[in-house]
């Protein structure tokens, strides 16, 4: 069985939304499943305390998450065009990983929502590859060959799947966004199992 890890971040339940999408497009694939994991919120005046485990959604990851992992999908909203700071701050201990080359050849997609509809949505997904390529990940997009990457008028888009949220955060995850989340799900862990 191939494990993919699906790592997210969300503030308002987009994410998490999207996270679950993805898992279920990892688990569309015949020999692969999907690990949900989440990372805790940070406090910019001093590190927040946060539980073990979580009061509700996913576990938080560690880094024997993306040792055991056989692919990754990053999650996190949108701030001011780049990765959420718990994600930011979750990558920026994996400096032991990165020594030991842990990551190196494993495939990575990336996945985001933001609340404008020019909020930054592919500058985000590109800020989230950064510490991916460092580590020697290999990144799987979510192609043209996916229709509605090149149909929908709110997310998607070739760098990964990504969803308009309105301001308030409220604005549902599109049909075609589901489906762009669906298709990255898969065709990451199709990538994974070709790769092992």
């Amino acid at each position: 069985m191939s494990d993919i890890l699906v790592l997210y971040y969300s503030h308002t339940g987009s994410v998490r939304e999207m996270a679950q999408l993805v898992a279920r497009g990892v688990a569309q694939v015949a020999g692969a499943s999907a690990r949900v994991r989440s990372v805790p919120r940070v406090s910019t005046v001093t590190e927040a305390v946060e539980p073990t485990i979580p009061d509700t959604g996913a576990p938080y990851a560690d880094l024997r998450d993306l040792e055991e992992c056989d692919g990754v999908a990053v999650g996190s909203p949108t701030r001011f065009g780049n990765m959420a700071a718990p994600m930011k701050y979750f990558w920026d201990s994996t400096g032991a990983l990165w020594s030991r080359g842990a990551l190196v050849g494993k495939p990575a997609a990336v996945f985001t929502s933001t609340s404008s509809l020019h909020g930054g949505q592919e500058s985000t997904l590109l800020s989230m590859m950064v510490p991916l390529l460092h580590h020697g990940m290999l990144i799987v997009g979510a192609p043209y060959t996916i229709s509605e990457v090149g149909s929908t008028s709110t997310g998607g888009s070739p760098y990964g799947a990504s969803h308009w949220s309105g301001i308030d955060g409220g604005k549902p995850v599109s049909d075609e966004e589901r489906r762009i989340c669906l298709a990255l799900g898969r065709r990451l862990a199709e990538t994974a199992l070709k790769l092992r």
